[in-house]
């Protein structure tokens, strides 16, 4: 591990404390970095162009000798096993989906089969841009510390080739004595294996259905034949079985690809049990995720019976349109992804408050891309109503303010740190105090930035932006990640005491 120790603080603003004292809040930036490394790939199937494409690879196989496959077959093993964790089953499952793809039996050798695949699976750096947004939360696991000492797992997005982004994660250890000590970073990659929910309620997916505006009269042909909870292959049946029944099959067809397509949006991925948090990513899996999955804000959600789920609110992508999804764990063993629906279930930046408050569950949000909102509801996937908190009225957010990350509860109030994008499309990030009891309640706002790009940070890829999905409390002080300019990311520090001071002051 490597030991990390703060600086001189690098501003400091005068605050005003309860009693009226003049107060200083530093903000000190930790000389830790977290950058891209462009050696961690993962595979993806590749497809040259369509059926035809495929067909004429797995004819110029064939038409090699034996010799030829058993010899190419074996370079690609030499080259290629030490970068990913079964290249063989890597390459068996691609050339069975190309084989499905064309409709022809898997009737090549062993060999002439792993070739096919080899010709048909390419790697992703999926670090090779950048790696930023950064959220981080107490890891689930925290035994074998020492006294004060906290275990942190931070998520970031990960971009690559054509800028599609995944979700990849960090570990480390936050002592008593403020040091932070960040665990060797995996270069081996180990995507989990993507299942469908094993069970759907009929009633929340009707509700879903009706939401994103599937034709009735379709939904209810399919949703009629299936009990109140059923599984994926019910659903597939249901809808072959309606297919099948139609008059006009042209005239259902749509609302039945939009039915398949929702149940395809929730699904689970599977871990293996030993892998390290560093080796996990989570990568696009589905249409609505095909430009990237982005900004995932990671909370460690308590029930009011003490259950622990992690929650990370975070944004699909298509090139044209966002969806807002929800992950979820207990383990990090089995990720669940689910979209977000219902009327106010819009645009990016939703975060989740860390606990029920009056009984429900509570949201920050952006709606309308412009304005902070707070959403209550009784079910965590379903968000109808949404009510204005706050509008910009600084200078450096007139464009627009958002949420940085969820809440978190302090004595005072509800942290809440946000950004905001002012002159020259500079985001800077910020914080404001909510009430513990009715977070439409605002205490307090500080009235220039927490953070702002400085000169070595202003460059980048996407120049001016300091941002964090993101921050985490321990030992009065508060640990916040941020991405500079859309390319790494930093650590800085403020005490917790002088921070509310100057919210509440």
């Amino acid at each position: 591990m490597e030991n990390i120790l703060s600086k001189t603080p690098d501003r400091v603003r005068p605050a005003v404390n309860r009693k009226g004292r003049r107060a200083e809040l530093r903000i000190r930036r930790l000389p830790v970095t977290f950058t891209s490394d462009i050696r961690r790939v993962i595979t993806r199937f590749f497809d040259p162009g369509g059926e035809t494409r495929i067909r004429n690879v797995v004819e110029r196989v064939v038409g090699l000798d034996e010799e030829q496959v058993d010899r190419l077959v074996e370079d690609v093993f030499l080259r290629f096993h030490d970068r990913h964790g079964d290249i063989p089953k890597v390459l068996n499952e691609n050339y069975r989906k190309a084989m499905a793809m064309i409709g022809q039996a898997n009737d090549l050798t062993p060999n002439q089969g792993l070739l096919v695949g080899a010709y048909l699976t390419a790697e992703y750096s999926i670090e090779s841009a950048a790696l930023f947004n950064p959220s981080i939360v107490p890891h689930h696991n925290q035994r074998n510390l020492s006294a004060g000492a906290v275990r942190f797992i931070m998520s970031l997005r990960a971009t690559g080739e054509g800028h599609v982004s995944s979700i990849v994660f960090r570990t480390g250890i936050i002592g008593a004595d403020h040091r932070i000590q960040i665990d060797p970073c995996r270069r081996l990659t180990r995507p989990g294996r993507v299942v469908p929910d094993n069970q759907y309620e009929k009633a929340l997916f009707l509700r879903t259905l009706q939401d994103i505006g599937v034709y009735e009269r379709v939904a209810n042909l399919v949703l009629d034949c299936l009990d109140d909870s059923f599984t994926s292959s019910q659903l597939d049946q249901a809808v072959i079985d309606a297919r099948a029944s139609a008059a006009d099959k042209n005239e259902i067809e749509e609302a039945l690809q939009d039915m398949l397509w929702l149940a395809r949006s929730n699904y689970q991925l599977e871990l293996a049990k030993d892998a390290e948090a560093s080796e996990v990513v989570i990568f696009p899996q589905t249409s609505n995720e095909s430009h990237g999955i982005e900004d995932l804000r990671m909370v460690r959600f308590v029930d009011d019976d003490g259950t622990v789920t992690y929650y990370g609110t975070c944004t699909a992508f298509d090139g044209y349109h966002v969806l807002p999804q929800l992950i979820e764990t207990r383990d990090f063993v089995r990720i669940g992804v689910h979209t977000i629906n219902g009327a106010s279930a819009r645009n990016k930046g939703m975060a989740l408050f860390p606990r029920r408050v009056g009984g429900h569950y509570v949201m920050c949000s952006r709606i309308d891309g412009e304005n902070l909102y707070i959403m209550v509801s009784d079910i965590v996937h379903f968000w109808e109503n949404a009510e204005l908190l706050k509008v910009p009225r600084s200078p450096w957010e007139f464009v627009q303010i958002g949420n940085c990350g969820s809440p978190l509860e302090t004595s005072e109030g509800w942290l809440l740190l946000t950004h905001g994008v002012g002159p020259m499309r500079t985001y800077c990030i910020g914080a404001m105090l909510l009430d513990l009891n009715d977070p439409l309640k605002v205490i307090g706002c500080l009235d220039e930035p927490l953070i702002k790009p400085n000169e070595k940070e202003r460059d980048g890829y996407v120049p001016n932006v300091a941002y964090t999905c993101g921050a985490m409390i321990h030992n009065g002080q508060l640990y916040l990640p941020f991405a500079t300019s859309d390319m790494i990311t930093r650590f800085a520090t403020v005490s917790i005491d002088s921070l509310l001071n100057r919210l509440i002051g």
